[in-house]
């Protein structure tokens, strides 16, 4: 696929700030995502839970971007202020526009119900397809921008510039191959990389059709290491943790899900029995909800464990602190009433918070493997790892949420496996929605494709049975990838013969 110039980059490859007042390739990427179908499908998509399940407004995937490209932008601008082009340049250049178009991009690959229906895609995709790397969000994101969004005839994907298809690479490996040797089998393996239950990195940013794409958008990057972000991606990645780890929270107080008495008490039995419970066997904390304080002693020992190149002690126990008293005591403490007064205090938190961390991040030009070259300080990293860990425990965990998770698992493996029944029947498979057959009929071309010049990195899957099997399944889990919630639950009734909208356009 022709790509358009990097009009920003110089003849060794290198990007470099563009001029005040230029016409920016940039701001042309920026804007193709935002107008794409995938941008505006986010508004539908599930951040944690959907809307209408509780009682206050939540979070979706586009309300979350936008916030992310907001802070993504005055992280960009403050260490484009703050450093010398220069200095940039040698780092593989950043630039503020990137790192929006980033961040607007990063969610375009999550499924219907968020990570539940990542983890479910994931099964079925291996399982029922043998695709031997499954599904991931951030693979699903690359695919989208470089294969599947169209802009204008002829085109594959929106035809970004390297520097914002680079951006979107936080995990730059595929699940088994490349590079070689894989992040998986190095000593000592970056953040994502580490093998999962299926042998392959945990995370990863290519599929096998798409790997020689991602190792072409790699190449405009000579100076960043093979472990490393672009600066720009790491400015998203960094934004992203540090919206996630606050706007969630407003979600869930609005809401009346997060307890004042239960989070205050894990605060304060670990602050005060921290010593005991740093004694304690793994078994003993094994049910972190039964004994106070194990949770933030859990904690504890894997940020010691995995991320002893900046975990410090003293710098733990003062976010742990600090977020008991500004958080805990501080916000929580007054129950949400829908006043303009709990809106001040939590809007107030917030914000000043965000100010505070986007102020403590400061560049790395030589970052540990499991760091990034755009890194909050010591401090702020452990807080935003505290205020993170509320989200998770003291929500993710709920069984009333796994309740509901449970059901949009099933709507999700329901629709996969009737497409499948469906384009296995000879006498009707023509008339499947046309999405699904283009989308069948690209990753077939896909995979013919890599068995033609990379076989290797099929396994030795490379008969045309083969190839008509793993093209029919990334083609179907393509297409339930990019369904709505609403429309998975709606196709799902349908496809079981329940009665509802048949003649409404879009994605059939």
């Amino acid at each position: 696929m022709p790509t358009r110039p990097d009009r920003a980059r110089t003849e060794d490859g290198i990007a470099r700030p563009l001029a005040a007042g230029t016409d920016s390739e940039y701001r042309v990427d920026l804007e193709r995502i935002r107008f794409s179908p995938a941008f505006s499908r986010l508004a539908e998509v599930t951040q944690v839970v959907s809307a209408g399940t509780t009682g206050g407004v939540v979070h979706n995937r586009l309300t979350h971007t936008i916030k992310v490209t907001a802070v993504a932008r005055a992280i960009a601008v403050r260490i484009e202020e703050a450093t010398e082009p220069g200095r940039l340049a040698a780092m593989g250049g950043l630039h503020h526009v990137v790192a929006q178009a980033a961040a607007c991009s990063h969610d375009l690959g999550h499924p219907p119900f968020g990570h539940l229906g990542e983890d479910v895609l994931d099964r079925v995709a291996r399982e029922r397809f043998g695709l031997a790397d499954g599904f991931e969000g951030n693979a699903q994101t690359f695919r989208v921008l470089t294969e599947l969004e169209v802009h204008g005839p002829g085109d594959e994907g929106l035809n970004l510039t390297n520097a914002v298809r680079g951006s979107v690479l936080k995990y730059p490996w595929g699940r088994f191959h490349w590079p070689e040797p894989h992040p998986r089998t190095w000593r000592e393996k970056p953040r994502g990389a580490r093998a999962d239950h299926t042998g392959g990195s945990a995370k990863f940013n290519a599929y096998v059709p798409d790997l020689a794409e991602m190792i072409t958008v790699r190449e405009a990057f000579p100076t960043v290491r093979k472990d490393q972000q672009s600066l720009d991606c790491a400015v998203m990645d960094l934004a992203d943790d540090v919206a996630y780890s606050l706007h969630d929270l407003e979600d869930f107080h609005r809401s009346g899900v997060l307890q004042f008495s239960a989070v205050s008490g894990e605060f304060r039995a670990w602050a005060q029995h921290r010593d005991r419970l740093a004694m304690a066997p793994e078994e003993r904390l094994a049910a972190p909800h039964v004994i106070p304080g194990a949770g933030l002693e859990c904690l504890r020992r894997r940020l010691s464990r995995r991320d002893d190149w900046i975990f410090h002690e003293d710098a733990f126990l003062d976010a742990v602190l600090r977020v008991g008293s500004e958080f805990v005591e501080g916000v929580l403490a007054i129950p949400y009433d829908g006043s303009m007064a709990a809106d001040r205090s939590l809007s107030g938190f917030t914000s000043a918070w965000i100010d505070d961390l986007v102020d403590s991040v400061h560049l790395v030009d030589d970052p540990p493997v499991r760091g990034s070259s755009v890194t909050l300080s010591q401090d702020a990293w452990h807080r935003v790892q505290v205020l993170k860990f509320i989200h998770q425990h003291f929500v993710l965990h709920r069984p009333d949420l796994a309740l509901m998770q449970r059901g949009q698992a099933s709507v999700i493996r329901q629709v996969v496996e009737a497409f499948d029944e469906w384009l296995s029947d000879d006498l009707d498979a023509t008339r499947a929605p046309r999405r699904l057959l283009d989308l069948v009929a690209t990753a077939t071309e896909g995979y013919q494709r890599v068995a033609r010049e990379n076989p290797e990195w099929l396994d030795g899957q490379t008969s045309p049975a083969d190839i008509l099997r793993m093209g029919r399944g990334r083609g179907i889990v393509d297409f339930v990838a990019g369904l709505t919630d609403h429309q998975a639950e709606a196709t799902a009734s349908r496809l079981r013969g329940g009665s509802g909208l048949l003649w409404g356009g879009g994605s059939v």
